[in-house]
């Protein structure tokens, strides 16, 4: 049986409880105590009302995945403590501030086989007998959950102080609740004891989520324009480009719909300028004839799809990966176009600066695809990447002068053709959304209209030939591969760590895919050749990614872990399928 080193916290409440705040508040504070945190949220479409959490994954190596059960619930409503009681482990302990809550006979019967221990706060009435407000109870909370980790207050003062900068009459008042709560007796707890020790190298180290390092990717990327609706779980990137508007002097629009929004980044990247756009699957279904427009035209797109299950309104503040097909193959008639799927912090930061170079280089539609789970979850980095050179792949200066309306779209071996910009050159050429002959004239010549078609397709055999393999995570040799893409990366390689140290004889590895289109398959013949065992493993119901493959390779997938209830797969659910599957 796997135990990992972990300690998790779920703070839980009602939406527009102040959870999520609280809970980054917290992850803050146990960084700078020198742990390495995961942030992981659940939260129903809902502005107020329901039951929704926080969680914090605590460990002394850097970890980007969730454990499913829980060592200790804080509990900030009724709701909540009913729902989220069976997720605590054995010997887990809850401390909550409900007056008079009733217990089922079936909840007292998990307490008593589980051996959970529940104490209560009169927090509210702390709050309020200190001079504060109600809300401040959640410091009270979080003060007790401190005390009973037995961590010293300091780091969570700081945090708490500099959350409420802006808001000077407020601070110290929850200063006052925090050390009620610090000091509060916890009758009936055990002291949590942490058994990895903190390290003073991560203290100083970040903490963002997805979609803020999908921004700042954007940022290094020479993003000038952004154009969105928002629609979870893109929306924050919009909150986030807006709130730093100034610094960057970057465009920031909001618009009245997708189509809207698409048409103008193609406009702006036509001109020029690199606009960026995000939405989610229902967004994108909008915009798709402005994407095929991209492919006709061959002007550069860049858009972030924020998967979240579907069909339909589907389930729409939770995950998924369930719109790679969405991706390859939206968009009527044929036309070249690139396809990434995000990951890990690294690949958020690094994979939007990516796709622009690809786009400008092959004057395609690039879809970087994204999930909730990368979107919303707090990741810990103790710094950012290496950005990679911007590369806008126009005609130089030189030779403007020598340029004719024929170059726009000729005829080359790699189907990539000269691109300016309008005013750049005397030599003037139409961006046709008809089929066209070199100089975007309309035709429909049937020998002019192949030429065309197939330059157009020339492209993505060269884009195929240009992109990286994908890459192999763990020993060479290995008793089980494990092929996926996306967020699964970050469970894979959490439970590979602790499954290779603890069964060296029966190591495992991961082919991770992240430029998914058009795809690579040479590593995953190799594999195939050797009879490699491998087992598909995705976030969605038919395994997208594995069919994909199928169609490239023939090779059939006969193992597969797939998961499409709206949850992210969780280290506890790998390990067992793992413990399962190798005996």
């Amino acid at each position: 049986m796997l135990e990992f080193q972990r300690l998790v916290i779920k703070i839980a409440g009602e939406s527009g409880q102040g959870v999520n705040s609280i809970g980054e508040m917290v992850a803050k504070a146990l960084k700078r105590s020198g742990f390495c945190t995961f942030g992981y949220r659940e939260y129903p479409s809902l502005i107020q009302g329901g039951h929704a959490f926080h969680q914090i994954d605590i460990a002394d190596i850097p970890i980007h995945s969730s454990a499913k059960q829980t060592d200790l619930l804080i509990c900030l409503s009724r709701v909540s403590f009913h729902a989220y009681l069976p997720t605590l482990k054995n010997g887990g302990q809850v401390i909550h501030m409900l007056e008079q809550l009733e217990l089922s006979n079936q909840e007292k019967k998990l307490i008593s086989d589980q051996q959970i221990k529940i104490v209560y706060i009169p927090a509210q009435n702390i709050a309020r007998q200190i001079g504060g407000k109600s809300i401040m109870a959640n410091v009270v909370m979080i003060a007790a959950l401190w005390q009973l980790i037995g961590l010293p207050i300091d780091p969570l003062e700081s945090v708490l102080r500099a959350e409420f900068a802006s808001k000077p009459k407020v601070i110290e008042p929850n200063i006052a609740c925090l050390k009620k709560g610090y000091t509060y007796k916890l009758e009936g707890l055990n002291p949590v004891l942490i058994k990895f020790k903190p390290q003073n190298k991560h203290k100083n180290d970040g903490l963002l989520s997805g979609n803020h390092l999908i921004a700042q990717g954007a940022v290094s990327a020479g993003v000038r324009a952004y154009f969105a609706y928002p629609m979870t779980p893109s929306s924050s990137i919009l909150s986030y480009m807006a709130d730093i508007y100034h610094q960057t002097q970057m465009l920031v629009k909001q618009v009245d719909d997708e189509i809207t929004v698409v048409q103008m980044a193609i406009g702006a990247m036509f001109m020029g300028t690199r606009a960026l756009v995000a939405t989610s699957g229902g967004g994108f279904d909008l915009m798709t004839e402005s994407v095929s427009l991209a492919g006709m035209t061959e002007t550069p797109f860049v858009c972030i799809l924020a998967q979240r299950p579907g069909p339909s309104t589907g389930l729409p503040t939770w995950t998924s990966a369930s719109d790679l097909n969405l991706a390859v193959y939206a968009g009527h008639g044929e036309f070249p176009r690139c396809v990434i799927a995000l990951s890990d912090p690294q690949s958020a930061y690094l994979a939007i600066q990516n796709a622009f170079n690809i786009a400008e280089k092959y004057q395609i539609p690039v879809v970087v695809l994204t999930e909730k789970q990368i979107a919303e979850s707090l990741f810990q980095i103790e710094s950012l990447p290496q950005s990679p050179k911007i590369k806008r792949h126009l005609v130089s200066e030189d030779k403007f002068f020598s340029l004719v309306a024929a170059d726009r779209y000729k005829h080359t071996k790699t189907g990539i053709s000269p691109r300016w910009l309008p005013g750049q050159s005397d030599a003037t050429f139409v961006a046709n959304s008809d089929e066209h002959s070199a100089d975007g004239t309309v035709t429909e010549d049937a020998q002019i209209s192949l030429q065309m078609y197939t330059k157009r397709l020339n492209k993505q055999i060269t884009l195929h030939n240009d992109l990286p393999e994908p890459v192999l995570i763990g020993p060479n040799t290995a008793i089980l591969t494990l092929v996926g893409w996306g967020s699964v990366k970050n469970t894979v390689c959490d439970v590979m760590n602790l499954w290779n140290t603890k069964f060296p004889m029966k190591c495992i590895n991961y082919l991770h895919y992240e430029y998914v289109y058009p795809v690579r398959t040479k590593k995953l013949t190799d594999l195939v050749k050797r009879k490699q065992p491998i087992c598909l493993i995705e976030n969605n119901a038919f395994g997208q990614l594995g069919a994909l493959l199928t169609q490239e390779t023939g090779c059939h997938f006969e193992d597969k872990l797939l998961k499409f209830d709206g949850r992210p797969f969780f280290i506890d659910e790998v390990g067992e399928f793992l413990e399962k599957k190798i005996k």
